[in-house]
């Protein structure tokens, strides 16, 4: 036994505070959450860098499913809050669009947007030739890993697009592009951008749009490419400011035999949108600008 004056020891004071540290633990998941899988991916499957100070890297943060944003032929996109429980300021949400699998997709366009490509892994290729069950399999990812790699690219050309966070599998986060909440008070909370087609912009601003997209397909055309599916319908409208989405057909514009026939399409869509706001543009003179400019 000890003597009864005898004071406890401090087994602390001598430790080298390298080795100390706060340990904090973190509740059990609820439905619709799991832990982040920012560190489950290769570091290649991450955005470009330098990345916006708002993308969550925190090892123990939470993905919680916040609901459907949006549903599409291939794909849904969901929104998806990514947060440290412990580290409030590490707090985001994201739009997360994920391709469906082979049973329920209807997009039936593929092939006339692929001509051009080629796959890694020949029997990959065979299995989408023979349009098996592991071949579509093999389709839903592909469109996810091309829409992966038109955003990267369009994203380091400096074109508007939302900022690619990650791809994970048939999964993509990416930035979610908003606007102020409908009463204009920011306690209301952000909503996400309007399409293009939504919106009735002043004179001035309509203006300001066309000139927007015409230096994003000028940039494109640049960099030998074309959207492919270009319309009001892909297109936001955050604000002032336009951003171009759904890029997985992304298309090579001398790769790709029906390269200049998707560039015409593109410049007819959204120059019929603009016509019938009353803004006067021409289709076939802004094709004939940007095929200018291709080379």
């Amino acid at each position: 036994m000890f003597p009864e004056n005898l004071s406890t020891p401090d087994l602390t004071a001598d430790l080298d505070p390298r080795f100390v540290f706060d340990f904090k633990a973190y509740d059990d998941l609820g439905p619709g959450q799991r832990w982040s899988t920012w560190l489950d991916i290769e570091p290649l499957s991450r955005g470009p860098e330098p990345r916006p100070d708002w993308v969550v890297t925190s090892q123990g943060a939470i993905d919680t499913d916040l609901g459907i944003l949006k549903t599409g032929k291939e794909a849904d996109v969901f929104l998806l809050d990514r947060t440290d429980p412990h580290d409030p300021a590490q707090s985001v949400v994201m739009a997360a669009k994920r391709y469906r699998s082979s049973e329920h997709r209807t997009f039936h366009r593929s092939a006339t947007y692929t001509e051009g490509r080629s796959m890694k892994r020949s029997r990959d290729e065979r299995a989408l030739k023979r349009k098996s069950t592991f071949g579509r399999e093999v389709a839903a990812a592909e469109w996810a890993i091309s829409e992966w790699s038109a955003l990267q690219r369009c994203w380091d050309l400096g074109l508007p697009v939302p900022y690619p966070v990650q791809i994970d599998g048939t999964e993509i986060l990416m930035e979610w592009i908003t606007v102020p909440g409908t009463d204009g008070d920011a306690d209301d909370g952000p909503q996400t951008a309007p399409r293009l087609a939504q919106t009735r912009p002043d004179p001035v601003l309509l203006e300001s749009y066309f000139e927007q997209l015409r230096s994003a397909m000028l940039a494109l055309v640049q960099a030998g490419l074309v959207h492919g599916d270009l319309s009001a319908y892909n297109i936001l409208a955050a604000g002032d400011r336009l951003v171009i989405i759904d890029l997985p057909q992304l298309v090579d514009l001398v790769g790709n035999a029906g390269g200049f026939d998707f560039l015409q399409r593109d410049c007819t869509n959204v120059c019929g949108w603009f016509e019938r706001r009353g803004l006067a543009v021409d289709a076939h003179e802004l094709f004939g600008d940007l095929v200018a400019h291709a080379f």
